[in-house]
């Protein structure tokens, strides 16, 4: 027996070493060619929604700021989660066509390769987050300087939980389903999440629960100190713990698909 014959059995049964992110990969992402129809999709739907609805409450009295104000921190939240959701749940087309499959091959561990496609992701969600704020500034919204910093910030990290979702649902449906789920799902999460009008009573009490109101209230914490436009205070704590909880069971929930989509576990 030669000496390679005698040492390809042990290579082969050497554990590969699984890295948590690669930049390299991150880099080809992110080259990926878009969708155009998709992109000015995810800028326009939020521009529609700000200009017909930053005006509805003229009454508000917050202490950072104006209605105006609130309603754009809420419609950024919304453009990043949708531009978010809908980048990640693409990944049903890389199932599809077998590239999920092809990366058990290299040392990306599954964790890894979901947090890249959440960077990504958030690459997509500054674009409407950026805009709906320009046009926040050109319609009269009005702020703290915290406020608008804290605000557009916040709603744009609120990409990461959605991206996270995106990725747990386009590992979990065919692809001509996905296609339809992000618009909709993100939509109905955004109104239980106070996103688009102030809720009250039983629709405030059950939004709370909605992986859209922790990021959303903390999002307007320094325009409203807490105080919510329907009735009631936020807690900052709260607001903290349950987006963080959202983000880690999306997170988890992904990572778990993407294992049994490659036979990783």
């Amino acid at each position: 027996m030669t000496a390679a014959q005698t040492i390809a059995p042990a290579i082969a049964r050497r554990p590969r070493r699984q890295s948590s992110i690669s930049l390299k990969y991150l880099w080809c992402e992110l080259r990926r060619p878009f969708r155009r129809s998709t992109l000015i999709f995810n800028l326009a739907l939020p521009v529609v929604l700000y200009l017909a609805l930053f005006r509805t409450n003229h009454s508000a009295n917050l202490p950072g700021g104006n209605f105006a104000m609130w309603m754009m921190i809420g419609i950024a939240v919304y453009g990043a989660a949708t531009s978010a959701t809908s980048y990640a749940a693409s990944i049903s087309v890389d199932e599809a066509n077998g590239w999920t499959r092809t990366i058990r091959l290299t040392p990306l561990s599954s964790v890894g390769y979901v947090l890249i496609k959440v960077l990504c992701a958030m690459v997509m969600a500054l674009a409407p987050t950026l805009l709906i704020g320009i046009l926040g500034m050109l319609t009269g919204a009005h702020g703290t300087l915290r406020a608008w910093v804290v605000g557009l910030t916040a709603a744009w990290l609120s990409s990461a939980i959605f991206s996270a979702f995106g990725l747990a649902i386009g590992l979990s449906l065919r692809p001509d389903v996905v296609m339809h789920i992000p618009g909709l799902v993100i939509t109905g999460l955004a109104f239980l999440g106070n996103v688009f009008i102030p809720l009250s009573g039983t629709m405030l009490t059950i939004g709370r629960w909605s992986p859209a109101y922790g990021i959303t209230a903390l999002a307007r914490y320094p325009l409203t100190n807490g105080m919510d436009i329907g009735g009631g205070h936020d807690s900052l704590s709260a607001a903290i713990i349950g987006t963080l909880c959202w983000f880690a069971g999306f997170v988890f929930w992904a990572s778990r698909r993407f294992g049994k989509s490659t036979g990783r576990q």
